[in-house]
């Protein structure tokens, strides 16, 4: 039985993506784990970037086939998006407030593909293997995910990639726009850690108004010019300890963390 699970190291959390044996595929009981576990880690202060990887040596090969009756039901039910509980996980990662980065490693097919897409950022391992294969077992994938791989590749490369279902490695994954880094697969998950502190020691503040800002003005649901605003309503230290650090040409150490106060 696969899990999602979550690990802390100081400001980082990282989930664990985990079905042995099956290269983490994902079934019903943990796409169903991933919008209260997100909503645990929303709430907690502590927490300042948040990594998502598969267990062992692959991110994940997507949804358990095995489980799929329950993943997609057929008929779907009436009352759910298209995509029913992956679109409910996809889109929980997508709205959270904080820094997402997928760490990817092997396989990332299919669903798997669908969690890494809603992260704010993709890195990959050299070995990593990518495909999107609705299209290999005569499903639709769900709207969400479709809409995510157009707006993140441009409609003819994810055309090409929905119809073909092919995989593609890498290197192939970087052209198509889909993962923002490869790097070696020796020494990637000290690479990935590296990287996730990068963005824990800047200014949050900046990063998650940042990111509003862009999910704004990229699916259109608000005004940018208006979510800059309220972001510069907001009490922050931030902007006055970057400014003194410059001056006095050392590392800022900011203090706002989404709370009273900073």
């Amino acid at each position: 039985m696969g899990s999602v699970r979550v690990e802390a190291a100081g400001s980082i959390a990282t989930i664990v993506i985990e079905n042995a044996g099956k290269r983490n595929a994902i079934d019903s009981r943990m796409w169903a784990e991933f919008e209260p576990l997100l909503a645990r880690l929303a709430a907690d202060d502590t927490i300042t970037v948040v990594v998502v990887r598969g267990a062992g040596t692959d991110f994940s090969a997507g949804a358990d086939i095995t489980d799929l009756d329950r993943i997609l039901p057929q008929p779907p039910d009436p009352t759910v998006s298209d995509g029913g509980i992956m679109t409910v996980a996809e889109d929980a990662i997508a709205a959270f407030p904080k820094p997402t980065i997928a760490a990817i490693d092997g396989y990332c097919v299919g669903g798997g593909w669908e969690i890494a897409g809603a992260c704010d950022i993709r890195i990959a391992s050299e070995r990593s293997t990518f495909g999107i294969t609705p299209s290999r077992l005569g499903i639709i994938y769900p709207v969400s995910g479709i809409e995510r791989v157009v707006a993140i590749a441009g409609p003819a490369v994810a055309k090409h990639l929905l119809f073909t279902g092919e995989l593609f490695p890498a290197q192939a994954a970087l052209g198509f726009g889909l993962v923002t880094k490869v790097l070696p697969a020796d020494g990637f998950w000290e690479a990935a850690n590296e990287f996730a502190q990068l963005l824990a020691a800047k200014s949050q503040y900046s990063i998650r108004a940042t990111k509003e800002i862009i999910e704004a003005i990229t699916d259109g649901s608000a005004s940018a010019g208006q979510v800059a605003a309220t972001w510069q309503s907001v009490a922050s230290k931030d902007r006055a300890i970057g400014v003194e650090a410059f001056r006095a040409k050392r590392a800022p150490e900011f203090t706002w963390n989404g709370g009273e106060g900073g």
